[in-house]
């Protein structure tokens, strides 16, 4: 991803591969995006959306997304330029780890508003979904 690929005046927030954007930020130029679509989220989640983000760029440098896969998963994405010599690889991906773990909780919630909110799954489907997955 190059720094402009979100972070533009585009409120669409698809990427190339159809993936949507929930929110991210940029080390470089100091931004942060929230996809307009997800508006309607609390306020709540929103501020801790920005936080995660904006925590993660000035712990590692570089670019974070929160991305939503074509089927309602959530994935964390980071990079960097190829000519940023102080972005770190591997604490990257180390605290992406720990936010996975850490907000696992409201990444799921994430994914289950995704799931009904955009791509209009039936929440009876998603609770039979997640009670046969308890077993």
């Amino acid at each position: 991803m190059s720094n402009d690929s979100v972070f533009t005046n585009d409120d669409r927030g698809v990427l190339k591969d159809g993936r949507v954007v929930l929110c991210g930020a940029n080390a470089y130029e100091k931004k942060y995006y929230f996809n307009k679509k997800f508006s309607k989220l609390p306020e709540s989640i929103q501020k801790e959306l920005h936080i995660i983000c904006v925590l993660f760029t000035e712990e590692v440098g570089g670019l974070f997304y929160i991305v939503f896969d074509e089927d309602g998963g959530v994935s964390l994405e980071t990079n960097a330029d190829d000519d940023d010599i102080y972005y770190d690889e591997i604490s990257s991906g180390l605290l992406a780890g720990e936010i996975r773990r850490t907000r696992a909780e409201l990444l799921e919630s994430l994914s289950i508003y995704y799931r009904m909110a955009i791509l209009g799954e039936k929440p009876a489907d998603l609770l039979d979904e997640i009670e046969g997955t308890e077993d």
